[in-house]
């Protein structure tokens, strides 16, 4: 895995620079700016492009949006403090695969970048109520939808009470910790809802939970 990073943190960037070789991913270039970003994303090959969004000068959010008008179709990641709705929000329209907050355990940031470069996209487990939240907002309308059967009559009932925490925004961890049991035991039940429900990803199973009014995102 090639990264190109963008941080104007300098110790910040030499963390996340380090981390990534300790685990065997090449980082092609690390700058401290968007504008430098964009040269480099012009000038070398990467696989995916770790970004910051708070930055002086250009931020990450413009950067992204440059990127995407010039036709750079890189999967992007914001790596960021920011819980911001708005922040997030304007990253997916922007065109961004992920967004990751800055206190991720590290052992979870390359497997979260693999997953991005497996064609799935990735949202901190706290933010995904955020993102549900943002996605009923701006599904909701003036009109009643049509009565629909439910897609998640296949689960358990177990599988169900999982399923409204993740909409929730709660992490496997946190579930675990509510329901009792242990951490593995949720990422089993996990699976196997992602498996009957035909989804990728827990965003996507969140996000329909809300639209289906399973759970109450918070």
């Amino acid at each position: 895995m090639r990264v190109l990073l963008i941080d104007d943190h300098a110790l910040v960037r030499k963390g996340i620079e380090e981390l990534l070789l300790s685990r065997g991913v090449q980082v092609v270039a690390s700058v401290s700016s968007g504008e430098e970003g964009l040269r480099r994303a012009r000038d070398l090959t990467c696989d995916i492009v770790l970004l910051d969004i708070q930055m002086k000068g250009m931020s990450g959010i413009e950067t992204l949006r440059q990127l995407r008008a010039g036709g750079d179709r890189t999967p992007v990641v914001m790596l960021t403090m920011s819980r911001e709705d708005a922040d997030l929000a304007a990253a997916l329209r922007a065109g961004a695969q992920g967004y990751l907050l800055k206190d991720i355990e590290p052992e979870e940031l390359v497997p979260a970048l693999e997953t991005v470069l497996g064609g799935n996209n990735v949202v901190a487990d706290e933010l995904v109520g955020t993102l549900a939240r943002i996605v009923q907002g701006n599904s909701a309308g003036p009109k009643e939808a049509a009565p629909a059967a439910t897609p998640f009559s296949r689960l358990t009932p177990r599988e169900l009470e999982i399923l409204e925490r993740i909409a929730e925004g709660l992490s496997n961890k946190m579930i675990g910790q509510a329901l009792a049991v242990t951490e593995g035991t949720v990422k089993l039940h996990v699976k196997s809802i992602l498996r009957k429900l035909g989804m990728r990803s827990r965003v996507e199973a969140a996000v329909a939970a809300v639209t289906h009014g399973l759970g109450r995102a918070k």
